[in-house]
């Protein structure tokens, strides 16, 4: 299939994949809708795809821990951005990694409030559509934290477990529908995620990646795209993907 003058909804599109996403998706020609709570940052990326790749953009701050502004922001689309082919539930955070007796209250709300509540806002607002149209995609973008349960990373681990859980139940529901659905779950990406984790600390953070190579935001955009180009009859269920040098959650090697 190709994405080429198709509509490539991206949450989170900012940093990390969901901006590489962007790029991967503006460069194959497909028009792209991009949120995220920074404008600022959403506007730069907008402008480099226009120059880069001559693109279709439309970039607007949104937040999807608000249900209200995610209905309202989706029931508003112009006219011309309204058939999305392609969902990537991409916005997620961690935040904390502490054990469950001192985890912050904050920390588990923004991460319940954005990894699953958030998926689910998108994806109501945006899959009547494509149930109306007969097409379309949601790539929901989780985590090897979704099969593997690690010390202190509990609430964490729960929201991708639940990513995980409504992935497949999303897919059941489908059934009898050409509507594909993808979840893709990454190991250790180099991007802002453990910045965020640990609260700006970018010192911490940087030792999260110290002695080994982990994947790049780059590398998960292209399995993004990859299941997102597969023949209408081919759905690509789940792709789990890690550094060659880390086997879980928890063992990674080290140089």
């Amino acid at each position: 299939m190709t994405v080429n003058n198709t509509i490539v909804c991206i949450t989170g599109a900012s940093s990390g994949i969901g901006k590489a996403a962007a790029k991967k998706f503006a460069e194959q020609g497909a028009r792209v809708l991009l949120c995220a709570r920074r404008i600022d940052r959403l506007h730069e990326l907008e402008n480099d795809l226009k120059k880069k790749f001559s693109a279709d953009v439309f970039s607007a701050q949104l937040d999807v821990r608000n249900q209200h502004d995610v209905q309202t922001f989706f029931a508003n689309l112009p006219a011309e951005w309204k058939e999305i082919s392609l969902l990537v539930n991409n916005a997620g955070l961690s935040r904390g990694l502490n054990p469950i007796h001192a985890g912050e209250l904050s920390d588990w709300n923004e991460m319940i409030d954005t990894n699953i509540k958030g998926l689910l806002y998108v994806t109501r607002a945006v899959l009547p559509g494509m149930i109306e149209r007969s097409e379309g995609h949601i790539i929901n973008i989780g985590s090897t934290a979704g099969f593997w349960v690690y010390p202190k990373g509990n609430v964490y681990n729960a929201t991708k477990f639940a990513v995980n859980a409504l992935t497949q139940g999303i897919k059941m529901d489908l059934l009898g529908t050409p509507i594909r659905v993808t979840e893709i779950d990454p190991g250790l990406v180099e991007t802002e995620f453990s910045e965020v984790r640990f609260h700006g600390d970018k010192e911490r953070a940087a030792a999260v990646y110290k002695g080994m190579t982990p994947l790049t935001a780059d590398d998960v955009a292209d399995s993004i795209l990859w299941a997102a180009t597969r023949p209408a009859h081919v759905n690509i269920s789940n792709i789990i993907l890690m550094p060659t040098d880390q086997s879980s959650p928890t063992l990674v090697h080290r140089r």
